[in-house]
């Protein structure tokens, strides 16, 4: 048929559900490389996204200031931006402050004012107990809750958000991705479903130096929200992908957990598993869902994590969303789609599909690893 949009989109509306795309490399060595490869393959699977949303993270971008914390701001006005820097002046030491570097592309049509600020948070001494990360924290929900037309989404160090309304590599040009350098990347394609496509709330999602990309929908959002905001979080982006970025801030850096304990509150077993588990871990797993019930995150999900020095995926316990692992040497791959790995390494040493719930971690610090052997898929 010529007209296929007669069938397929009787009402015109240009929205028919697909799915995001979800990719991360990794060099556990800590060699840095650019952004043209994680480009090439988050563009495989363009078909995966309807080009109202693409980002990327990366870390050892700003080996110029790793001390510094790095915030990315989008400006929708010149008062925003005025108001904004006055805040920033104020509660922190702005070492540095500059436009982020972009280039025409047809594709993208009103983009924000993009700014960077490179800062330290030596001025939370006025505020007793407050550490620098919580100091920083407070701050960027202050600016993203009470500062119009200004919104922080990067806020860590040695590391960055790109990101905002187009096809990924859309954005990878536009941001001039090819000519940053780092570790660790992660990108995702969005295919919004319940929100609306707009540049604060394109993927990644980031608090300090943690950032989440994610394919699925979150169905505990209500909950999972409403608990982060007795320990200061506030959820401002309209997608539920934010409260994952916030919930493991809190349970890694303030509770202190292993990211495998992590996997078990947001993808817990289901309970005739935990029956079935020694005696020892069926009680831990039990004090896990009493304590952090409202961290559970319901619903199907597959989602790349990240902070420095590390980078886990995880689906949801029983898989979903898709998720493929491959391994070359010391880089670790994560993609929702093989194809996309093999694009940019097409002979690997180990490729496979994690079983649900079961996070897959990579690591300056320990080798390659799933938390447990089995495997959805064997490994090739």
């Amino acid at each position: 048929m010529k007209d296929l949009t007669r069938i397929s989109n009787v009402y015109g509306d240009g929205k028919v559900i697909d799915a995001c795309c979800l990719f991360g490399m990794m060099d556990t060595s800590g060699k840095c490389f650019s952004g043209r490869d994680v480009t090439r393959a988050i563009a495989n699977m363009h078909d995966r996204g309807n080009g109202l949303g693409g980002g990327f993270a990366v870390y050892g971008l700003y080996p110029q200031y790793p001390d510094y914390y790095a915030f990315h701001i989008m400006y929708d006005s010149k008062e925003g931006k005025t108001c904004t820097e006055g805040f920033l002046n104020e509660h922190f030491n702005v070492h540095h402050s500059e436009e982020v570097p972009t280039r025409p592309v047809a594709a993208i049509k009103n983009p924000p004012m993009v700014w960077r600020y490179f800062l330290d948070a030596d001025k939370c001494q006025r505020e007793g107990k407050l550490s620098p990360d919580d100091y920083v924290v407070a701050r960027v929900m202050d600016i993203n809750t009470g500062i119009d037309d200004a919104y922080v989404f990067s806020s860590g160090k040695n590391m960055a958000a790109f990101k905002g309304v187009g096809y990924p590599e859309e954005i990878s040009e536009y941001f001039c991705l090819e000519s940053y350098n780092g570790y660790l990347w992660t990108a995702h394609g969005r295919f919004p479903t319940n929100t609306k496509g707009w540049w604060g709330g394109a993927h990644p999602f980031n608090i300090l130096d943690w950032t989440v990309v994610h394919n699925g929908e979150i169905s505990s959002y209500g909950i999972n929200k409403r608990y982060l905001e007795q320990f200061g979080y506030h959820c401002t982006l309209q997608t539920d992908t934010e409260v994952l970025a916030y919930a493991v801030d809190l349970l890694v850096r303030k509770h202190n957990l292993p990211i495998e304990v992590v996997a078990e509150i947001f993808a817990p077993p289901l309970w005739e598993e935990i029956e079935r588990r020694p005696a020892k871990e069926r009680e831990l797993l039990k004090a896990l869902r009493q304590v952090y019930a409202s961290l559970l995150m319901n619903g199907p999900f597959t989602v790349i994590l990240a902070h420095e020095g590390e980078m886990i995926g995880l689906t949801d316990r029983i898989r979903l969303r898709p998720l493929t692992v491959g391994e070359k040497g010391s880089m670790l791959y994560l993609s929702s789609e093989e194809a996309a790995i093999r694009l940019v390494c097409p002979e690997l040493d180990k490729a496979w599909i994690p079983m649900g719930g079961e996070p897959v971690i990579g690591s300056l610090k320990h080798p390659i690893g799933a938390d447990r052997v089995a495997v959805a898929g064997g490994a090739v």
